[in-house]
C-alpha cells in the first residue's frame, strides 16, 4: 500500500488554527438548520451538518429530563469559537444552549486546507 503524499497527510494544526467540531444541540430541525446556515454564511464555519432527531438526556432546574433534538455539527477553527459562542447566544432559544468545541486531532491535507482557505476568505 502507497504512503500518502504530503499533500494527504493528516492536519489538523495547533492553537488559533487547530481544527475543532462544534457541537450545537437545538429542539428542532428548524433551528438546527437557521444555526447551521448562519455559522456558514458568516463563515464563522467552513462546514454544518445537522443530524437528528436525536433524544438528549439531562439533568435540569433539579430534574432528570428527556427531549428530542437536533445536532449541528460545525467544522471550523478554535479561533472562530468565540463568535460561534456569541452567535449562538444570540440566535438559540434555550437559555443554556450546548455549544461545545471538540479538538479535531487529525484532518486529511486537502479537506483542512479548504477549511482554512473558506474561513480565510472571511478575514478578506
Amino acid at each position: 500500500m502507497a504512503r500518502a503524499g504530503a499533500d494527504e497527510r493528516a492536519e489538523a494544526g495547533q492553537g488559533e488554527d487547530q481544527i475543532v467540531e462544534v457541537r450545537i444541540s437545538a429542539p428542532d430541525a428548524a433551528v438546527a438548520q437557521a444555526l447551521a446556515s448562519g455559522l456558514v454564511e458568516r463563515r464563522l464555519a467552513a462546514c454544518a451538518q445537522v443530524l437528528g432527531p436525536i433524544s438528549s438526556t439531562y439533568w435540569w432546574e433539579g430534574a432528570v429530563e428527556t427531549a428530542q433534538e437536533h445536532l449541528v455539527l460545525a467544522k471550523t477553527t478554535a479561533g472562530r469559537f468565540e463568535d460561534i459562542r456569541e452567535h449562538v447566544r444570540s440566535e438559540h432559544p434555550y437559555d443554556n444552549p450546548e455549544i461545545l468545541a471538540v479538538p479535531v486531532t487529525a484532518a486529511a491535507g486537502p479537506y483542512a486546507a479548504w477549511l482554512r482557505d473558506v474561513l480565510a476568505a472571511r478575514d478578506d
